[in-house]
C-alpha cells in the first residue's frame, strides 16, 4: 500500500491538489485518511524525493493516528503508477547516474551483466565452483586477502577513478591519498615530547555494506543506483572460505557484507567511511593540545603530554572509535616518549622521519653484495624483479634523507652495473 501510494506521489505535481487525485487513482476512491497522508508528506519533503522512492514508501507505512495505529490503512489498490528514478542532487563533482539503465551504460555492460558483478543473487557466496566466483581468496596470518577477478576489477577501477576520487577524505588521512603517504602521515609527529600510536583491527572488514550505501546516497545517488553501486564494491566471504579462519571474531565480520581486502576500491570507501572519525579524533586531540594523523589503520597523535594525560586521551579515544563502528587492536596501542625509539609507519620520528639505521644498514649490505656477485646471487629471497626491488628499497630508504641517497645511489649504480647485461636490462 505504502509502496504504492509513494511511487504513485512522485508520478504528479508536488502539490495538494495533484497527489490527492493520483492518491484516489490508485486506491478506487478517496478515503478520509488521504488529505491527511498528503499534507504529512508534503509537510516533510518540501520537494519530491525523485531519488529515494523506498524512504518515501516507509515514511508513510510510519505514518500513525493520535491513538497509535497506522494512518495508511489496508485498501485494495486500483491503479499502479511509477516513474523512473532520478538524481535530485549531487554533492560533488561526480557523474549524475538517474538508474540502473545509465549505470550500465556508464560501465559499458549489460542489464544482465550489471545484477551478475552486483551478485543480486547471491552466486559468488555460495557457489562451489571457483569459476562463478568474483574474487580469489588467499588466508594469511592475520587477514584475508580477496582479489577481484580481472573484470570486476576494472569496473571497481573504473568507480575508483570516476566517482570515490572526487569525493573529498579528511586532512587527517594520508593512507592511499594522492600526494599524501607515509612521510606526510609521520612528520607532523618529528620532534615531539610523546608520540602514541594506536591500530585498527579489521579495518576493511569492519566496514559494512550500510555504510557504504549511505556514502553513496550521500553524494545523490538514487536508491537503486546506491544499492547496485554498493553491491559492485562489498562482498560476503563464502562459506566454505570462513571454515579457515583463524579468528571467530573475524570470520563475524566477513560473514556480512563487508569491503574486501585486495579490491582496489576498497582503501579510498574506508578512507571516505572513517572521515567522521577523523573529524571527531582531530577534535580530541585539540581538546588535549596535540597532534592526529592516520594512515590507513596506524592512528598516530603526539605532542607535549604527560603518561598521565596520554592515557586519558587513549581512553577517550578507544570510546570514539568504537562509537564509530571500529575497534581498536589494544595489543598495537604504543606510547613513547623522547627516550624511546618513537617509529610510525615504519619511520623514526624523534628528530625528523627516516627509515631505523638498521634497515639502511641492511639494504647497504644487500646492495654491497649485489656488486660483488651478482643480481642473481644476492636475491636471497627470490624476487621476480629484484632490480626494480631494489629501486624502490633505495627510494624509500633515502628519502628526504640526502646524506643516504648519495650512498645508496652510489651503491645501486655499482650493483646493477656489475650484473651481466640480461640481467641488467630487466
Amino acid at each position: 500500500m505504502s509502496a504504492a501510494l509513494a511511487d504513485a506521489f512522485l508520478t504528479t505535481r508536488w502539490r495538494p491538489g495533484g497527489l490527492v487525485r493520483i492518491g484516489t487513482a490508485v486506491l478506487g476512491s478517496r478515503p478520509r485518511w488521504l488529505a491527511t497522508v498528503v499534507l504529512a508528506v508534503l509537510r516533510a519533503y518540501r520537494h519530491p524525493p525523485a531519488d529515494r522512492p523506498r524512504e518515501l514508501a516507509a515514511f508513510l507505512a510510519a505514518l500513525e493516528t493520535p491513538a497509535g495505529h497506522p494512518l495508511v490503512r489496508r485498501h485494495r489498490i486500483r491503479l499502479r503508477r511509477a516513474t523512473p528514478v532520478r538524481v535530485v542532487r549531487m554533492r560533488w563533482q561526480t557523474p549524475p547516474i538517474d538508474d540502473l539503465a545509465a549505470l550500465a551504460a556508464f560501465l559499458d555492460l549489460g542489464g544482465d551483466e550489471l545484477d551478475w558483478f552486483a551478485d543480486r543473487r547471491e552466486i559468488n557466496r555460495h557457489a562451489r565452483d571457483e569459476r562463478l566466483r568474483h574474487y580469489r581468496y588467499a588466508w594469511l596470518p592475520h587477514r584475508l586477502i580477496e582479489a577481484p577477478k580481472p573484470r570486476l576489477r576494472a569496473l571497481q577501477r573504473r568507480l575508483l577513478d570516476d566517482v570515490l576520487g572526487r569525493l573529498p577524505v579528511h586532512p587527517a588521512a594520508h593512507g592511499f591519498v594522492p600526494g599524501r603517504g607515509v612521510h606526510t602521515f609521520a612528520a607532523p609527529h618529528s620532534g615531539q615530547r610523546l608520540v602514541i600510536r594506536m591500530d585498527l583491527a579489521a579495518f576493511f572488514s569492519s566496514v559494512t555494506a550500510g555504510r557504504i550505501y549511505g556514502l553513496m546516497r550521500t553524494a545523490g545517488y538514487p536508491e537503486p543506483v546506491a544499492h547496485t553501486l554498493t553491491a559492485l564494491m562489498t562482498t560476503r566471504t563464502p562459506a566454505t572460505v570462513l571454515r579457515r579462519s583463524p579468528d571467530p571474531h573475524r570470520a563475524a565480520l566477513l560473514r556480512r557484507p563487508h569491503l574486501p581486502q585486495g579490491a582496489p576500491t576498497s582503501p579510498a570507501l574506508a578512507n571516505l567511511v572513517a572521515y567522521r572519525l577523523d573529524r571527531r579524533l582531530s577534535g580530541l586531540a585539540g581538546r588535549f593540545g596535540v597532534r592526529y594523523t592516520r594512515y590507513a589503520d596506524d592512528l598516530a597523535f603526539s605532542g607535549d603530554l604527560h603518561r598521565g594525560e596520554a592515557a586519558r586521551l587513549i581512553a577517550a579515544a578507544q570510546v570514539v572509535i568504537t562509537d564509530e563502528g571500529f575497534r581498536v587492536h589494544p595489543a598495537k596501542t604504543r606510547i613513547r616518549g623522547r627516550g624511546d625509539r618513537q617509529r610510525l609507519a615504519g619511520l623514526v620520528v624523534n628528530d625528523h622521519p627516516a627509515v631505523a639505521r638498521e634497515d639502511y644498514d641492511r639494504l647497504r649490505a644487500m646492495l654491497h653484495d649485489a656488486a660483488r656477485r651478482g643480481l642473481e646471487a644476492a636475491n636471497r629471497e627470490r624476487y621476480d624483479d629484484f632490480p626494480a626491488y631494489l629501486r624502490g628499497r633505495v627510494a624509500w630508504v633515502a628519502h628526504r634523507h640526502p646524506g643516504r641517497a648519495a650512498k645508496l645511489h652510489t651503491l645501486l649504480t655499482a650493483a646493477l652495473a656489475a650484473d651481466p647485461p640480461e640481467h641488467s636490462a630487466i
